[in-house]
Parts: C-alpha cells; structure tokens; sequence
C-alpha cells in the first residue's frame, strides 16, 4: 500500500509542476506552438535519463525512492521520459527492430488513435 501512496504523492507533484510550466510557457511565450509541452517533454526525459543513469553507474536507489521519483514525479509531469527510456533500453540492448518498432509505433498509433477517438466523438455529438 505504501508504493501506491508514493507514486499518488509524487504523481501529484509532477503534475502540478506541469500544469505550472504550460501557464507559465502560455504567458511568456504564447500558445502559437506547445511549448509548454515541448519543454516538458525535453526536461522531463532529461531528468530521467539523469535519475536512471545516476542508479546504473553511481548508486542504489530504494525501491520507494524510484517509485516516488520515477513513477510518482516524472510519471505526473509527463509520461514521455518512461516512453524516452524504454526506447534507450531497447537500444543499448542492441534490439534495434524493437526500438524502431516502439518509438514508430507509439507516435503513429497513438496520434491515429487520438484521431479515431475524435472521429466517435464528432460521428456520436
């Protein structure tokens, strides 16, 4: 119970972090292209590759404490840095097929998908 009450607290910091930057990005630099987004995006699989490096090569990290700050905080402000380092994983492995696969797979789908639901939604209103 108590990794769910980790990835709750940290999901919902990361989230709040997020909601931040987009307003902050939408006020100073307009909402013309996501820049918010953008940036969250790049800073949040940044920090990712940052954490999960620090754990490979330096140091053990607690189960709780990868939790918290992986799942929780990075899961919250945005799921692309897991989406960012599952296709790293997939690389250095050398299963470039795989990586090829899933970042391809993931962007197209995912858009088409979002399409789809748009689509039902017009069809169905």
């Amino acid at each position: 119970m108590t990794s769910y009450l980790l990835v709750f607290v940290g999901g919902g910091l990361g989230a709040t972090l997020r909601h931040f930057i987009n307003l902050t990005c939408a006020r100073i630099l307009g909402t013309g292209f996501p820049w918010g987004t953008f940036i969250i995006n790049i800073t949040g699989s940044t920090v990712m590759g940052l954490i999960a490096g620090y754990l490979a090569f330096k140091g053990e990290a607690s189960q709780p404490w990868r939790l918290f700050l992986m799942t929780g905080i990075l899961g919250g402000y945005t799921t692309f840095s897991a989406y960012s380092l599952d296709a790293a994983l997939l690389y250095e492995r050398g299963e470039l097929g795989g990586a090829a696969l899933y970042v391809i797979g993931s962007v197209v789908i995912s858009i088409a998908g979002l399409f789809g639901g748009l689509a039902l939604v017009r069809q169905f209103s």
